[in-house]
């Protein structure tokens, strides 16, 4: 969108459904962001002074302001406070700090549910899985496609876990939806725009990992793909980026969560296992990530990390794990945040949420 209508604190939903109806009539293409103080909705397509000053002049407007970023749905100029998502009782974004853990690949019903029950155990509120493997050489291995979609299912309900697993191609979308509670769209697919399409047009949430080499503008119009589409619920990674530097198998960009939180409202992770690539590099990384303010990690997690199929060297053992666990906790207690563990009942966080997209 190219202007923000906000609405005065005191304004009526019928105002606010009245300014919807304008911006309609004006063949602008309107979008409503509910915060708990106001209402502020967009307008998308091209602005005048003349349509500026009539959406002014309607009953319960505060102010009509432009979008100055390319990126219009995921800026804070749109949406000013912390977006927070609810997956399955999980609450994901602002002070909440949560860990997605896992295998890199599903290899078996045995080794899936060993690691499930392994990482619940440590405090991870997501289980991870890949069922599809995109990888760099077409012999590796390639995931174990349905199959593995439906283990990972059958472990998500066991466990009462929200699952996570990502999403290749376009054709994959529907059948990845039926078993799966959240996308993981991979650095190497962050600008499919093709597949960024098809998940903005469901209402499971998008897990956005950041290109090898992606700025964060361009990492940032991904997320805005999906958004474009009506699907609000969108999660941002950061994983790493190419370098010159080869004692690590990509440079982790800590910087990127302060400044990706500075303009925009979507939770931002770190995938510490794939920017270490190094097991022993992922606990020092993952405090890292949380001390700079990050909503969440992902981290790979194997109890027999010498047999896997897939990135062996960077999985953590559980013991580690369990380790690093405790040690978030007492780093997100320092910056005002909390762990969130599956099974935590309802609670007051220590810093106040200010609003949020909730889905």
């Amino acid at each position: 969108m190219d202007m923000i209508v906000v609405m005065k604190s005191t304004a009526a939903p019928s105002d606010a459904d009245r300014v919807v109806e304008r911006i309609g009539e004006l063949g602008l293409t309107p979008n409503v962001s509910q915060g708990e103080l106001r209402t502020m909705i967009g307008a998308a397509g091209k602005k005048s002074p003349a349509i500026v000053q009539q959406l002014e002049q309607l009953s319960g407007v505060d102010r009509v302001i432009a979008v100055t970023q390319p990126y219009k749905m995921a800026s804070r100029e749109f949406h000013e406070a912390d977006t927070i998502l609810d997956i399955k009782g999980i609450r994901v974004g602002g002070p909440h700090v949560n860990v997605i853990a896992g295998p890199c690949a599903i290899e078996s019903r045995d080794m899936l549910f060993e690691i499930g029950r392994l990482v619940k155990d440590a405090g991870a509120s997501i289980l991870r899985g890949g069922a599809f493997k995109p990888r760099s050489s077409p012999y590796s291995y390639q995931g174990m496609g349905r199959r593995g979609l439906e283990l990972l299912q059958e472990a998500g309900q066991e466990l009462g876990m929200p699952t996570i697993t990502e999403v290749t191609d376009p054709r994959d979308v529907e059948v990845v939806a039926e078993y799966a509670d959240i996308f993981q769209v991979g650095a190497r697919n962050m600008q499919n725009f093709s597949l960024l399409l098809e998940v903005g047009k469901t209402d499971k949430p998008v897990f956005i990992k950041r290109g090898l080499a992606a700025s964060i503008t361009e990492w940032l119009m991904s997320a805005e793909y999906v958004l474009s589409q009506g699907n609000h619920r969108v999660i941002l990674c950061e994983r790493g980026m190419r370098t010159f530097n080869e004692e690590v198998r990509f440079t982790l960009d800590v910087s990127a969560v302060p400044v990706v939180q500075e303009r925009s409202h979507l939770p931002v992770f770190v995938d510490p296992s794939h920017a270490a690539g190094k097991r022993d590099l992922v606990p020092p990384l993952a405090i890292a990530a949380v001390a700079a303010g990050a909503s969440g990690l992902i981290i790979e997690v194997h109890s027999c990390p010498e047999k896997a199929m897939c990135d062996g060297p960077q999985a953590v053992l559980p013991a580690r794990f369990t380790k690093l666990m405790e040690q978030l906790k007492q780093v997100a207690e320092i910056v005002d945040h909390r762990v969130t563990q599956w099974g935590d009942a309802p609670s007051t966080p220590r810093r106040a949420e200010s609003g949020g997209w909730m889905s």
